[in-house]
């Protein structure tokens, strides 16, 4: 159960147009509410709170559903898919007053994308058919209905992408997660009785960790889940949750140990056919997977407390479709199948998904970034323990060493910008403070110019600066996000930088200093 807490907003600069955007892409990290939000636009809409006067129709796309629609589609079908209309009704109310409809697409990462979108010839009738996905992009182009008005929700790993293809003018948003306030809210609507909320909290507070990935909506999740259960089988709190990949690793294991003793495999088997399903639907790029498929792979995916059971809209039947619970989930597990396979499979897999994430970096949206962060942190000394004496899984020494060479090679190029806090998230979620230093030394300058900073990203980057004295300069130029809040978290590292290039207004200058 999720239970509500603000997410902050911000609306970032879009470039030098000042009419009124036809296309918004609302951006966020994973987990930070972009789904939830739509969502609430859809129901606020729908009850006359919002867009009364400016929309006359919305209709909402999941790109993850686009994936599963085969064959040549027209936009008429596509749309079909997502309502009760028929595609005849559909046509004639897109023909009538096309600047009165807004399109809400989610998820535009998720979306398979192929090259089909940057070679075919454009077309602009609603009832052309095309693959999904083509169809898809040409509405996102402008190329189909160029009057209307279109929101899309993207992780922030794909805005580029999304943003060379979307029509203009445009203008974006960014979740950014819970405030301060925020996590204290959710944690008092989390808990209810007063005395665990205060007893909770005041815990997460304490640890600066933990609070920052309390800023994430699922994470914040996920803690309060873990807490809650330690509370009630009066288990330690405060241990094993220094990463990402830790908090996960422990959220599985409270609900593999307390909620699914009916499960007929061992949990080292259920892990490994997670796993599988896991890293299928990441390469065939379906965050929906089939029936059969599921049944092949998984006994009993009903009562897997980490599968999401629903029916998908086909036409004139439904089809019972599966998902993990959310898309971190999806990307956790892959990333724990490639790890604990015998030593030649998982270097296989491993050296597999560094290469595609290496060739498709500045072509497409790095769909196994998480994957590979996922990896890292499941190689922790504390974590790997974990995996063997709760879980029965083992990882072997050679993995490690190849992702840790791979690293160590990457460190000793020019990493372009988009990358350097991908790098800095892989080497905190290791969290091996003497790999790191070694890793660091070869680093003279950290470039993260013009990327999008959050929270954790912040954290991720002070850790990693704090385990080197050899860093010559920090380049923060043009960062998105970076607020007064955020320079003061990396201040503890800032001693040790000769050079700090970044642009801040005079406010956060007087703030830092009277810190």
């Amino acid at each position: 159960e999720r239970r509500r807490a603000p997410l902050q907003w911000r609306g970032l600069p879009a470039g030098p147009q000042l009419q009124d955007p036809s296309s918004v892409i609302l951006q966020g990290n994973s987990g930070n509410g972009k789904t939830l939000t739509v969502q609430k636009i859809m129901m606020d809409w729908a009850s006359d709170k919002l867009f009364k006067e400016r929309f006359d129709i919305v209709f909402h796309l999941k790109c993850k559903e686009i994936n599963r629609i085969p064959g040549r589609k027209s936009l008429v079908e596509i749309l079909s898919y997502s309502c009760s209309l028929t595609p005849d009704q559909i046509s004639q109310i897109l023909k009538q007053l096309p600047e009165k409809v807004l399109f809400i697409i989610d998820g535009f990462d998720e979306l398979k994308l192929t090259q089909d979108i940057y070679y075919m010839s454009p077309h602009t009738d609603v009832i052309q058919k095309a693959p999904a996905e083509v169809t898809l992009c040409a509405l996102l182009r402008g190329h189909i209905l160029p009057e209307s008005f279109l929101l899309v929700t993207t992780r922030s790993t794909a805005t580029d992408t999304l943003s060379n293809l979307l029509k203009g003018p445009q203008r974006f948003t960014e979740i950014m997660g819970f405030s301060q306030k925020g996590v204290e809210e959710y944690f008092q609507k989390f808990f209810q009785d007063e005395q665990l909320f205060r007893r909770a909290y005041t815990f997460v507070k304490a640890n600066e960790n933990l609070f920052t990935a309390c800023s994430i909506p699922v994470i914040c999740w996920i803690i309060c889940t873990t807490i809650k259960e330690r509370f009630r089988v009066g288990a330690d709190v405060s241990s094993g949750l220094e990463t990402t990949t830790s908090i996960y690793v422990d959220f599985v294991s409270t609900l593999l140990k307390h909620h699914c003793q009916g499960l007929s495999q061992p949990v080292p088997t259920l892990l490994r056919s997670l796993g599988q399903l896991a890293e299928r639907g990441m390469l065939e790029q379906q965050v929906l997977l089939d029936e059969n498929t599921v049944y092949e792979t998984v006994s009993d995916p009903v009562a897997n407390p980490f599968l999401c059971k629903f029916l998908f809209k086909r036409r004139i039947c439904q089809e019972t479709m599966f998902s993990f619970m959310h898309l971190s989930f999806q990307e956790f597990f892959t990333a724990l199948y490639c790890v604990i396979l015998d030593e030649e499979e998982s270097q296989r897999k491993l050296s597999q998904l560094i290469s595609v994430q290496n060739s498709r970096w500045l072509s497409d949206p790095p769909r196994f970034a998480a994957v590979v962060q996922f990896a890292f942190g499941l190689l922790n000394k504390d974590v790997r323990y974990t995996l063997r004496k709760t879980l029965g899984l083992f990882v072997h020494p050679n993995t490690q060493a190849l992702l840790k060479e791979w690293i160590l090679k990457e460190l000793q190029i020019d990493i372009l910008h988009d990358r350097t806090l991908f790098i800095l998230h892989c080497l905190y979620e290791l969290h091996e403070e003497d790999f790191v230093i070694k890793a660091m030394k070869s680093w003279s300058r950290i470039n993260a110019y013009a990327s999008f900073l959050t929270r954790t990203d912040c954290w991720a980057l002070l850790y990693c600066s704090q385990c080197c004295q050899s860093i010559e300069e920090l380049d923060l130029l043009s960062c998105i996000g970076l607020t007064s809040e955020k320079l003061m978290m990396i201040l503890p590292a800032l001693p040790n930088i000769p050079s700090l290039k970044q642009k801040c207004n005079f406010s956060d200058i007087i703030k830092l200093f009277l810190f």
